[in-house]
Parts: C-alpha cells; sequence; structure tokens
C-alpha cells in the first residue's frame, strides 16, 4: 500500500487495489477521432506572467443523492477574480483524498491562467460516510454535472465568477482514480467544450476516449505499485493521438505531485504547458513540450503526433 506521503490518491488497501484496477480496465476502449484542429471561437492569448490565486467553495446540488462539495482556485488581482476570462480545469481526486491534498499543482495552474474546479466525490473522498470504489464509475457524470454548472455560473449575474469562465475550453484532469474518472468523461457524443485531458497514475474506463478529438496527457511513474505502468500504457496505446506519455523513471503512485520533490518541476512544466497549448492555442507551450520534462535519470517523455 502507499503511504500517506503520496498525495492525494493513497488506496486502502492492496487487494482493493488491484480489484478496483481489475474493474476499470476491463473495457479499455479505443475510439478518438483522428487528430485534427477543434473547432471554434479563437483561444485567447495566455498570460504571460503569474497571477495571485484566490479560492472559494461551495457545493453542487446540495439536496440531492449525490451533493458534490467544490474546491475553486482562480487568477485573483485586487482581492477579486482578475480581469478577463479564463479556460477551466476540472481536476479529480483519487481514493480517499480531497481537492485540498492536490493544491501543490491546482494552485500553480491556477496562476498560470487558469480557473481550476476540483470536487469531493460523494463516496470517494476521504472522510466519505459510505466509502465505495466501486462509485468511480460513476464519477465522470459528477464532472459533467460541474461543466453544466460552471456554465450557468457564468452568465449568473452577481457571482464573482461570472462573466470570468472561457466555457468553450475546459480541460479534465486527474490522479489515480481521478485519472480514470478523467478517461470517463471523454466518451462518445461528449462536449466539445472538452478540449484535453491529463491522466495521472490512471488509466481509461469503459467507453473512454470517443467523442470529439482531445489532445491526452499520461503521466505514470515507472514503479507505481498501485496502478501499475502496463495499465497507464495500455490506455496510452488505445487512445488515438494527439496523445503524450511522461514517465516518471522509478517513481511511484505520486510523490512527484508533491512540490519539492524529485519530479514535481518536470510535472508542473509539462502539465502546464500541455494546458497553455491545448485551452490557449500556444504554440510556443506546444514547442517546449518535448525539453519541459528533459532529465535523463528522472523522466522520459513521448507524443505522438508531436504537437
Amino acid at each position: 500500500m502507499v503511504g500517506r506521503s503520496a498525495p492525494a490518491g493513497t488506496y486502502r488497501g492492496a487487494v482493493g487495489v488491484r480489484r478496483l484496477v481489475a474493474v476499470l480496465v476491463t473495457a479499455l476502449l479505443a475510439g478518438c477521432a483522428p487528430a485534427t484542429a477543434v473547432t471554434g471561437a479563437p483561444a485567447r492569448q495566455a498570460p504571460e506572467g503569474p497571477y495571485a490565486v484566490g479560492v472559494r467553495t461551495f457545493t453542487l446540488d446540495p439536496g440531492s443523492a449525490r451533493p458534490l462539495p467544490v474546491t475553486v482556485w482562480y487568477p485573483a488581482q485586487g482581492g477579486a477574480v482578475a480581469v478577463g476570462r479564463f479556460p477551466v480545469v476540472v481536476y479529480s481526486h483519487g481514493l480517499d483524498s480531497l481537492p485540498d491534498l492536490h493544491a501543490g499543482l491546482t494552485v500553480r495552474w491556477a496562476a498560470a491562467g487558469f480557473v481550476v474546479a476540483a470536487p469531493a466525490f460523494p463516496h470517494t473522498r476521504r472522510g466519505a460516510a459510505r466509502f465505495s470504489r466501486a462509485d468511480v464509475r460513476h464519477q465522470p457524470a459528477d464532472g459533467w454535472r460541474l461543466i453544466r454548472h460552471l456554465v450557468r455560473l457564468d452568465g449568473r449575474r452577481g457571482d464573482p465568477l461570472a462573466g470570468h469562465l472561457d466555457v468553450a475550453r475546459f480541460a479534465a484532469a486527474g490522479h489515480s482514480a481521478g485519472g480514470f474518472t478523467t478517461a470517463g468523461m471523454f466518451t462518445s457524443g461528449h462536449s466539445p467544450r472538452l478540449r484535453a485531458g491529463v491522466v495521472i497514475a490512471g488509466g481509461g474506463l469503459a467507453g473512454s476516449f470517443a467523442g470529439p478529438p482531445a489532445p491526452l496527457l499520461f503521466v505514470h511513474g515507472t514503479a507505481d505499485p498501485v496502478v501499475p505502468l502496463s495499465v497507464g500504457r495500455a490506455a496510452y496505446q488505445r487512445a488515438p493521438g494527439p496523445k503524450a506519455f511522461l514517465s516518471m523513471l522509478g517513481q511511484g503512485h505520486g510523490e512527484y505531485l508533491t512540490p519539492g520533490r524529485p519530479g514535481f518541476a518536470q510535472v508542473l512544466a509539462t502539465t502546464t504547458d500541455f494546458l497553455r497549448w491545448t485551452l490557449y492555442g500556444d504554440q510556443e507551450a506546444a514547442h517546449r513540450l518535448p525539453t519541459d520534462a528533459i532529465s535523463p535519470t528522472l523522466t522520459h517523455y513521448e507524443s505522438n503526433p508531436t504537437p
């Protein structure tokens, strides 16, 4: 079992982990269209410098059978949301975890010019009254429920985020079970609002990697004892491009997501430039991707096709 030093997503027991992986990997499916440019409004110019970061929380559908507490980090300026519209990243935590445990990464994405919305899932978050790893299969729908809410919120007069969300440009990202959740959002018929995905230490769910074309970035430790590297590689191989795979050499289930730990700088640079490329159309960021993670003893990066 991975120790508590691993950020969000440590699983409850090796036996349970193997069962989860067996369930989630049974239907890794291909089906994403060939790499093409995503249609829609022109992307906004990527920010040139970092922002301060603000945070807010709310609960989506509090009276429903699946209330969804959400933490939002956003670019801030003068104590309010910064001027402009910003693409949105929906970030999914792993089993027995919480959004705040991923703040080392999500806060830095917000500083780079993204609104990051992270739900705490009803039955897989830390402290859940009825914890169930099998509930992961329902979490992609929660992610889409959050996207629809944010689209409505952007037009809600008086809300601090209204007018600041680029609701045509979403990405999904997540670690461990959250990585499976992310893959599960890319199913046939999904909204073209979802432009990109980052799967960290995860794999595919049934029906994953279909629908409108979307670039995908996979990040995986080569010595991951929880979700084996072969699971991430299988998902990568089954997902038609554009796609990239960042291998964290000799690393486990997510220590590279902790600021100051080996590999964090490379993961941060690669994921940030991937989001800048896919959500802002930043071609300079695309050109940096093959070199962001260069560290012969820590990382290996490959892509198909090369951005």
